[in-house]
């Protein structure tokens, strides 16, 4: 699941992702179980409004390392192929 978003063209970070969401430019979100809630929310809220899957990772270390951060992320998304 992870690996899918290794080698993507991706978007890290709440603000950047819900944007990208609400512009119907993200695939799949990914958003860890460990975030803050108002976070998810956020998320949780463009992606059914838009129609988007949201995918749970274990933690937003997971998240940052699949990503290639060296930080913890809460979200991150998969753009569409343009």
């Amino acid at each position: 699941m992870l690996e899918r978003l290794k080698n993507a063209d991706k978007v890290v970070g709440t603000r950047r992702l819900v944007r990208a969401i609400l512009a119907g430019e993200i695939a799949e979100a990914y958003v860890a179980r460990d975030a803050d809630l108002f976070i998810v929310r956020q998320v949780r809220d463009a992606c059914n409004r838009m129609g988007v899957r949201m995918v749970e990772v274990d933690s937003m270390k997971l998240l940052g390392e699949a990503c290639g951060i060296e930080v913890k992320t809460a979200s991150a998304g998969i753009r569409k192929p343009a």
